[in-house]
């Protein structure tokens, strides 16, 4: 049962901040951004309302004769009804994180495996171009690095569009693939794998950067191999001397790579941040729920039996390639789920 006091709250917010907005001022962005927080939130408690109102209604029939035989039709339906609404009120009510509704960062880097473990890395991030295609989302890679073999050694890309961190979030961790590797040829199944973290992109407002807390060095941009893209001294590297991360962007011009390579900073910081926060909060509870910790082995790609399982969920489907080629929906939605029903589980404790 949902407590009827906390939702006249809501309510209450809810009338309070749209009579603020219809007087105007200096907050309304703000007041805005509260208000359509909330309104999913107030539909679904309407909702709930109503149908409580209805079941009494019909309750209140069975004492009249003549309604009697139709509150008897009708207060089944209602009572089945009662058990998904309540579910859905919950999850609405459920503490949203903040930064869902962002942009991310994906940086993927091979792990074990050597040169097939770069090679796998530059399979997944065509994975997440195909799946970010498919949703209509923008995928722009701000920095990579390739092997001789065209693996990669390392990739920074940049992925926006609506709720991008919401569904990407739990991917972070270490990607593991069996398979027999091309440049394998005695056909014996290897295990290798790439890891993943998926950063919420950080606000000016989340982050301010000290400038005498980094140094600041330009290089000349180079490929595979070291050969050099361009003779110009257009590479930016950027260092944050307090917390040792180094951030490097030449893609583009010098005046780009600067400001690329400050927004990685600082996402980076901002992460850092949302990570400790995150501990303190752990610290409290019995077990660290969604925490994306990136040393977890949480995904295996079996190539000989075209198997894809998330060790978190104990899922495993049958289409690797499908899955390879961005079909990401099904495992991503189970994993949402999964959070959500350990989040409703600690809001029963």
């Amino acid at each position: 049962m949902v407590p009827l006091d906390r939702l006249q709250q809501i309510t209450g917010r809810f009338e309070f901040l749209e009579a603020k907005m219809a007087e105007g001022g200096a907050d309304i962005a703000k007041l805005a951004k509260e208000y359509s927080d909330l309104k999913p939130v107030v539909e679904e408690i309407g909702e709930y309302r109503r149908l409580l109102d209805d079941i009494a209604e019909a309750e209140a029939m069975l004492d009249d004769p003549e309604m009697k035989a139709l509150a008897e039709e009708e207060l089944p339906e209602l009572r089945a009804r009662l058990p998904k609404v309540e579910e859905a009120l919950q999850l609405a009510l459920l503490p949203k994180d903040e930064a869902d509704a962002r942009p991310a960062l994906i940086e993927i880097r091979p792990g074990t495996g050597g040169d097939e473990a770069a090679l796998f890395a530059g399979d997944l991030l065509r994975m997440y171009q195909r799946y970010a295609e498919a949703r209509g989302w923008r995928f722009e890679i701000l920095e990579q690095s390739l092997t001789e073999l065209g693996g990669i050694k390392e990739v920074v890309a940049r992925v926006s569009g609506d709720n991008v961190f919401a569904r990407l979030k739990f991917e972070s961790g270490v990607h593991r693939v069996q398979r027999v590797p091309e440049t394998e040829s005695g056909g014996r199944i290897h295990t290798s794998a790439a890891t993943v973290a998926v950063l919420p992109e950080a606000e000016d407002v989340d982050i301010e950067v000290d400038p005498g807390d980094i140094r600041i060095d330009t290089m000349r941009a180079s490929g595979a191999g070291g050969q050099h893209v361009n003779t110009t001294d257009s590479a930016v590297r950027i260092t944050h001397i307090p917390s040792g991360i180094v951030v490097t962007s030449s893609e583009k011009s010098q005046h780009q790579n600067r400001a690329i390579a400050m927004q990685v900073l600082k996402t980076r910081l901002f992460d850092m941040e949302r990570q400790r926060a995150a501990d303190e909060r752990a610290a409290d509870r019995k077990a660290q729920v969604g925490s994306g910790d990136r040393s977890e082995r949480i995904r295996t790609y079996n190539f000989p039996q075209g198997r894809m399982t998330d060790h978190r969920i104990n899922l495993t489907l049958y289409k690797l390639d499908q899955v390879m080629a961005g079909d990401l929906d099904e495992v991503i939605d189970a994993l949402i789920a999964d959070h959500q029903a350990s989040l409703l589980a600690e809001m029963a404790e």
